[in-house]
Formats: C-alpha cells, sequence, structure tokens
C-alpha cells in the first residue's frame, strides 16, 4: 500500500486533498497535449492507485482554459512517422495502457473538462467514470483527420457504449467536433457548467462520491467495466458475489445503525 500524495510527477501536476486527488497536464501554452513521458508517468500513476491508501476518488481538470489537445505534433506524431512497426506498436500499447490503468485503478475518476479536448484528450475524458465540462469544451476524436483509424486506444468499443453506434460512428469517421450542447444530449456530459464552476463542482461530484462506501464504489467500477463481456445471467451471478463482498464491510454495518438511530451514515470505507 502507497501514499498517493507524495507523488511528485515530473511531467504533470498532481495534488491529494481530503482524499481526492486532482491531476491536470502542465503545458497550457500549447493546450496541453501528451508526450511519450507524460503518457508513461500517467500510466504508471494510475496504476499505482488501487494500492493507494490516501486517495478515494480522482478529478482530471483542465488547465488554462483547455483540457489536452492531444498526442504532441513534435514531440509525438513526428517522431511516429520515422518507426518501425514495432516501435509504432510498443507505442500504441502504451497508450491503451493508459486506458486500461483508468479502467482498472478502482476509484471513480471526474473529467473536468474545458475548452480542448481532442484525440488522445477526448479518449482521456471517455475513459473517465463521469464527465463534466463547459459550454465551451469542444470534443474531437479526429484520428482520421491525420489518417489513422478511428479505433484508438478503446474508442470503437467505449464510445458507442456511452452515446450509441451511430453517433459514435460519425465522430469516429469524420473527426468532427462535438460540441458541449451535443455531448450533454447524447450522455457523454453528465451536465455542463460555466468556466468559473467547473473545478467546484467537479470537487463537489468527488466529495459526493468519497463521503460514500469508498470500498463498494471500487466494486461498482469493477462490475461496470468487467459486466461489459458478461452474459445477463453471469452479471447477475457476478452481482450477487461482490454484493455479498460488500455486506460484509463495516460501512453496511455503518448504515444499518444509522437508519436504526435515523442518523446519516458516516462511511470509513472498510
Amino acid at each position: 500500500m502507497t501514499e498517493m500524495a507524495a507523488l511528485k510527477p515530473q511531467h504533470f501536476q498532481w495534488s491529494v486533498e481530503d482524499r481526492i486527488a486532482t491531476v491536470r497536464l502542465d503545458r497550457p501554452d500549447r493546450k496541453n497535449p501528451l508526450t511519450f513521458d507524460s503518457y508513461a508517468e500517467l500510466r504508471d500513476t494510475f496504476r499505482a492507485l488501487p494500492y493507494a491508501t490516501d486517495v478515494d476518488a480522482v478529478i482530471f481538470a483542465s488547465n488554462g482554459g483547455n483540457f489536452c489537445s492531444g498526442g504532441d505534433v513534435h514531440d509525438i506524431i513526428g517522431p511516429l512517422v520515422g518507426m518501425e512497426m514495432k516501435e509504432l506498436l510498443a507505442f500504441t500499447r502504451m497508450t491503451g495502457d493508459l486506458v486500461k490503468a483508468m479502467i482498472h485503478c478502482q476509484k471513480p475518476i471526474v473529467a473536468a473538462v474545458d475548452g480542448v479536448c481532442v484525440g488522445a484528450g477526448a479518449i482521456i475524458a471517455m475513459a473517465s467514470d463521469l464527465r463534466l465540462a463547459t459550454p465551451e469544451a469542444k470534443t474531437a476524436f479526429l484520428f482520421t483527420r491525420v489518417g489513422l483509424a478511428g479505433c484508438d486506444m478503446g474508442a470503437c468499443a467505449m464510445l458507442p457504449r456511452i452515446i450509441g453506434q451511430g453517433r459514435a460512428a460519425e465522430l469516429l469517421y469524420t473527426g468532427r467536433s462535438m460540441s458541449a450542447e451535443e455531448g450533454r444530449d447524447w450522455g457523454f456530459w453528465n451536465a455542463l457548467h460555466g468556466a468559473d464552476d467547473l473545478e467546484a463542482e467537479a470537487q463537489k461530484l468527488a466529495r459526493r462520491i468519497a463521503a460514500g462506501p469508498t470500498f463498494a464504489h471500487g466494486i461498482t467500477k469493477t462490475q461496470l467495466n468487467q459486466e461489459w463481456n458478461m452474459s445477463l445471467d453471469q452479471a447477475i451471478e457476478a452481482e450477487a458475489q461482490a454484493q455479498a463482498i460488500c455486506m460484509q464491510t463495516r460501512d453496511f454495518e455503518r448504515a444499518y445503525r444509522a437508519f436504526v438511530a435515523k442518523e446519516k451514515p458516516v462511511f470509513e470505507g472498510d
């Protein structure tokens, strides 16, 4: 087990306060593009989160009015053009590993998106559990616009489940920008907030989650992702086993005793 508050990443901002971690990319002058190093460091950070003793929720925030402009044209796209297949596959597997690390980190992730959210930035938002945005947010899965397929970092699996097959197909084929209003109406964004309120609303949502039964939240996140590949019978059985595990927690007992005493339960995550 580890405490993540002591983490000092070199390629993005990181802080932990009141058991909520906040991460933001740190190149606002270029709308926060990703580099080889930031991809790898983000992947390793989310891989460590299942063992964190001081984090119950994560906010992936914007910086300087933008979320993420995708892979850096000069630091990533240029070098990729000169690579052989083995190197290219190592890179694409690493980017996919970031999504897998986010999915398996056992902590709910809230994306707080302002401004540009494109390419891998759109994928990071997609891979988050809950997504808030400003009306100015512009989101694009623009891989086809740089000569690539829309099937990047799990987009063809995850995006249709969020917004529907036809809408996902349109965005992945055309690479066009999805407006904030479209994203809200299609279910990509949970809510829209003004830029001045975005992070406060993300904090409010993260605090609400962190105040809940956090061990059980980890089970919920696991089931939300694992049940994609289950039949209905398998899912119902998996949930029966998962809920039986949660019924052994002290938080379950606390909720019962609080109900009997007509009090609000105070969960402790055990």
